[in-house]
C-alpha cells in the first residue's frame, strides 16, 4: 500500500523514491512484521489463554516428558504470525502484482483451516480436530486455485513448465495441468511443516531460513538482468514476493521471541499449514518447486519418517522409529529438547545452502 501511494511522487521527493527498491521495502516489511508481532504478542497469548483454558490437548501416546512441560501451553500462537504476515505484506508490497494476491491466498485460506482444525481441539479437549479427508479437501481446493492463478499470471514460456535446478533451460511442460503440479506442491509443503511442528522452535526457524532463500530467488528471477546472468528462468513480478517473504521473516521472529523454550504459545495448525502453504505456493511463484524440496529437506525427511512408520507397521506389525515423526524418535532415545532443535536448525542451514548452490550450478 505504501509503495502504491508514494511511488507515483518519487520524481518530486527524493525520499520517495526508497519506495522503488525492492531491497528497502523487503527490510520495511520485515521490521513492520516483527514490531507488529512483538507488540501484539502479548495481547493476543492473553486472548488464547482466555477461552483455551487448559491449553494445547497433549497426546497420551507421545514423549511423556510432554504432559508436563508443555501442559497448559495455549495453541493457535499462528494467528500472530498470520496478522504480522498480513500486515506487513500489505503494507509495503506493490497490491497491483497478481503473484503477491495468490500467495496470500493461500497463506491465509490455510491458516483459516489450520484455525479451524486447532479451534475444534481446544474446545472439544482432544487431538481430533478437522477430520484428515475434509483437510486434505480443503488444501486441495485452494491450492489447485492458488496454483491456477499462478499460472495464469505467468508468462506463456514459462507458465506451464516445470523447471529443473542443474539445467538453464528445461522444463518438464505440463501445460493446463501444471496447477495440478503446483496444488501438490502446496499440499505437501503445508503438510511436512505441520508434521514438523512438535517442539518449541523447532518448525519455525526452519521455515524462516526456506524464507530467507526464497526471498534471495523471488529477487533474482524477478530482475531480468539477474536472471538472465544466473539463467534463471525469469519470472515478472516476482520480486514483490521477496517483500512477502522478508514479512514472513520478520513475524516468524516475533513468534519465536514467545515460541523459544519453555514456550509460552505454540504456532498450532493455524500456523504450520499457513507457513507451510505460504512456501509452497512461493516456491510454485518463483518456479522453483523442486528447490524448494531440498531447502526445506528437514521438512522432507520428517514426513518421509511418518511415511514410513506407517507403511512399516502396517505391513509388519512393527516399528522402524521408536516414534514419528523423526524428532519424536530422538525424544525417545534420550536427548534433550534443546539438543534436538538446535541440531535440526543446523541441518536445516546446511540444506538451504545446498539449496541455493542450485542457483549458480548450471
Amino acid at each position: 500500500m505504501i509503495f502504491n501511494l508514494l511511488a507515483p511522487f518519487a520524481e518530486e521527493f527524493a525520499l520517495f523514491n526508497l519506495v522503488r527498491y525492492t531491497t528497502f521495502r523487503a527490510g520495511a516489511a520485515c521490521l513492520t512484521a516483527l514490531v507488529f508481532s512483538l507488540v501484539l504478542g502479548p495481547a493476543v497469548i492473553r486472548w488464547l489463554r482466555g477461552f483455551q483454558r487448559g491449553g494445547q490437548p497433549i497426546r497420551t501416546d507421545g514423549p511423556q516428558s510432554h504432559l508436563v512441560t508443555k501442559k497448559g501451553t495455549p495453541t493457535m500462537g499462528g494467528v500472530l504470525i498470520l496478522l504480522a504476515l498480513v500486515i506487513g505484506t500489505l503494507l509495503w508490497a506493490d497490491l497491483r502484482n497478481g503473484l503477491v494476491w495468490a500467495v496470500l491466498l493461500v497463506t491465509v485460506t490455510y491458516g483459516l483451516l489450520g484455525f479451524a482444525d486447532d479451534w475444534l481441539k481446544v474446545t472439544k479437549r482432544n487431538t481430533k480436530g478437522v477430520s484428515g479427508r475434509m483437510k486434505l479437501a480443503v488444501q486441495a481446493g485452494v491450492g489447485l486455485v492458488g496454483a491456477a492463478w499462478i499460472w495464469w499470471v505467468h508468462p506463456p514460456a514459462i507458465a506451464g513448465g516445470l523447471a529443473l535446478p542443474l539445467f538453464k533451460d528445461m522444463l518438464i511442460p505440463f501445460g493446463a495441468f501444471f496447477p495440478l503440479v503446483g496444488m501438490l506442491v502446496m499440499m505437501g509443503a503445508s503438510n511436512a511443516v505441520n508434521l514438523t511442528d512438535g517442539l518449541d522452535g523447532l518448525a519455525i526457524v526452519p521455515t524462516m531460513i526456506a524464507a530467507g532463500v526464497f526471498a534471495l530467488i523471488a529477487y533474482l528471477v524477478g530482475n531480468r538482468v539477474l536472471a538472465d546472468y544466473l539463467q534463471l528462468h525469469a519470472v515478472p513480478g516476482a520480486n514483490e514476493l521477496a517483500v512477502f517473504c522478508a514479512a514472513l521473516i520478520g513475524a516468524g521472529l516475533g513468534f519465536l521471541w514467545f515460541n523459544a523454550p519453555p514456550a509460552a504459545v505454540f504456532m498450532g495448525d493455524t500456523g504450520s499449514l499457513a507457513l507451510g502453504g505460504a512456501l509452497g505456493a512461493v516456491a510454485v511463484a518463483t518456479k522453483h518447486e523442486i528447490v524448494l524440496a531440498i531447502v526445506g529437506g528437514l521438512f522432507v525427511v520428517e514426513t518421509v519418517s511418518v511415511i514410513i512408520q506407517v507403511f512399516w507397521y502396517k505391513r509388519t506389525g512393527r516399528r522402524v522409529f521408536l516414534m514419528a515423526p523423526l524428532h519424536h524418535h530422538f525424544e525417545k532415545k534420550g536427548w534433550a529438547e534443546p539438543t534436538i532443535v538446535i541440531r535440526f536448525w543446523i541441518v536445516a542451514m546446511v540444506l538451504a545452502l545446498v539449496g541455493l548452490s542450485t542457483l549458480k550450478i548450471r
